[in-house]
């Protein structure tokens, strides 16, 4: 940060609510969201680790898209709990730019996440006899890795510009995390080169990574129609669906919310539609992609008797 320019030392974030009333509201119902990503995410790392019979591509995705549940929700979560808490609203400097590489970055690798494991539903469905040849440990790897490869090279270039930018105030962001366009719009100076490089980044990833999941799940979906069995269609249409929910919900609130025409953020429905992809999917998530399938759900069974 060029600090012989920069006046704003730390940034107020208005939060959730504006009534006492309402923040101890909000503080019990995102701690309990919270404690159930935790509590999902951390038994299906555990139990996916520790069953021999969940070593398997499907599950080494899932135990990797759980710790990065944690990690995610982690950033701004803690953060905003303790605002609600203390009625603390403000942030400094390096930890709003900090939170919002974090956030940006880890958020970036759920939606290649999402679409790697559409990918592996699609070759284990469609095509299974060639399953484990193709889903190897080694492009497993090259996959979790290119993941966290692309996220952080798409998000860090425009972050880091931010940061460079001189604060002069005003400070006050409508918001209960660090947004990057709500802080381009307290810079001093003109932002219009780092807004068009974000929308093109983010243009390119949302939409590119919602097409790799939406033809999957359309092939997905075209093999089962052609299996014989009712019962077995009725099973696999309910897991797809489950998906495609939690799918629907985080790229609509995520498209609109960030690439919409205009991107002027600041507006109270903008925190609720962050609430959506940032919490309530996340919540949701360990219990529609791994806790309500069968083996997980018997292999979780074993541990809690053997526990007992």
């Amino acid at each position: 940060v060029s600090m012989n320019h920069t006046t704003v030392v730390e940034f107020v974030l208005l939060g959730l609510a504006n009534s006492r009333h309402l923040e101890i509201t909000l503080f019990l119902f995102l701690g309990t969201a919270y404690f159930l990503i935790l509590l999902g995410n951390i038994s299906v790392i555990t139990i996916t680790l520790t069953n021999n019979s969940l070593q398997t591509p499907m599950y080494y995705f899932l135990r990797n898209f759980a710790l990065l549940e944690i990690t995610f929700t982690s950033t701004f979560l803690p953060s905003t709990l303790y605002s609600l808490l203390t009625e603390r609203k403000t942030i400094s400097l390096p930890g709003c730019f900090l939170q919002m590489l974090c956030f940006y970055c880890l958020g970036t690798c759920t939606l290649f996440h999402m679409a790697v494991m559409s990918l592996d539903r699609y070759v284990a469905i469609c095509r299974p006899l060639h399953y484990t040849t193709i889903m190897n440990n080694r492009l497993c790897l090259q996959l979790i890795l290119s993941c966290w490869a692309l996220s952080f090279l798409s998000m860090f270039p425009p972050t880091i510009m931010t940061v460079q930018l001189p604060f002069c105030g005003p400070n006050v962001m409508n918001h209960f995390y660090c947004d990057a366009s709500l802080l381009l719009q307290l810079s001093c100076t003109d932002t219009g080169f780092i807004e068009e490089l974000m929308f093109i980044t983010l243009i390119i990833i949302l939409p590119g990574t919602l097409m790799i999941t939406a033809v999957s799940y359309g092939c997905i979906i075209v093999t089962i129609l052609q299996v014989p069995s009712s019962a077995g269609r009725r099973k696999a249409f309910s897991t797809c669906s489950a998906h495609l929910m939690v799918v629907t919900v985080f790229y609509s609130t995520c498209i609109y919310r960030y690439i919409r025409p205009e991107q002027r953020g600041g507006q109270d429905s903008d925190k609720v539609l962050s609430l959506f992809f940032s919490v309530l999917t996340q919540m949701l998530n360990p219990y529609i992609y791994s806790l309500r399938n069968r083996q997980v759900k018997q292999a979780l069974k074993e541990r809690i008797l053997k526990f007992s």
